[in-house]
């Protein structure tokens, strides 16, 4: 008898839903291993959490338009916008009025709208307010990205600029210091893992359709797609630009006004 419960196992006692220590071990190392290989944004840090935004798949929510006087844009209970406060470093995140909701339109085109609830607007003579309650052409910016810094083209052809002493206005067609700003948003930044990439030919032309079908116009129930071969398609995903690439495809099909 005594030589039978010598053959049993002694161990910790293991409860329903407990996890193994050394399982709990492996996790946290591979989250540690995970945070040193992501550098710290200090930028970020620098500026409340608040990071700058680089591509146009990140507009959305909200955000808040820095300057060249490392200021924000600030929107006025009266519709007008002025700029805000210069802050020191390590306080300089937005105030509430400094901060707007994106509204994505297109592929380049986006809305703000203000802690009023009103939209930014821009007339022919390039005088900007914030009193439009819907979405029409003149509250329509179209956004051009270089690295972290952006330009907004608005109704008029124009650019939206800073003077100065602070004014918001587009009276300008080319691009300048004063016309370029960071967009920065407090929205963590995500990675897109090598898995979500598609592989085979079948699987880029799903990954097409999926695209064009987020912002593409039926106004005929016909879903149309470039007859292109997906060559290039394959070459743009090896150099990480397939989303560009498939922007490009789009732009050449005469048939899909809405596309620019």
């Amino acid at each position: 008898m005594a030589d039978s419960y010598k053959q049993v196992k002694v161990g910790k006692l293991k409860l329903k839903g407990s996890e193994d220590s050394s399982r709990k071990r492996k996790q946290k190392k591979k989250k540690r291993e995970r945070d040193e290989e992501e550098p710290t944004d200090l930028d970020a840090l620098r500026h409340g959490g608040w990071r700058k935004i680089d591509s146009f798949s990140e507009l959305s929510g909200n955000v808040a338009l820095q300057t060249f006087r490392k200021s924000y844009i600030e929107a006025l209970s009266s519709g007008l916008f002025t700029v805000g406060e210069i802050r020191e470093d390590g306080g300089n995140s937005p105030a509430p009025v400094e901060v707007f909701t994106a509204v994505p339109l297109s592929e380049k085109k986006i809305a703000l709208k203000s802690g009023y609830g009103k939209f930014m607007s821009v007339d022919m003579m390039g005088n900007v307010t914030g009193r439009s309650d819907a979405i029409g052409p003149q509250e329509q910016l179209e956004c051009i990205f270089e690295e972290d810094r952006v330009a907004l083209e608005t109704y008029n052809g124009c650019f939206l600029s800073v003077s100065d002493d602070g004014q918001i206005s587009a009276p300008r067609k080319t691009v300048g210091e004063k016309e370029t700003f960071h967009i920065r948003t407090s929205a963590t930044k995500v990675k897109i893992s090598a898995s979500s990439v598609p592989e085979g030919e079948e699987e880029l032309r799903n990954h097409e359709v999926s695209f064009v079908k987020k912002f593409q116009s039926f106004q005929d129930r016909n879903l149309r797609l470039s007859e292109e071969d997906t060559t290039k398609l394959k070459k743009a995903r090896m150099q990480g630009t397939l989303h560009e690439e498939m922007l490009n495809r789009r732009e050449k099909m005469k048939a899909d006004r809405y596309c620019k």
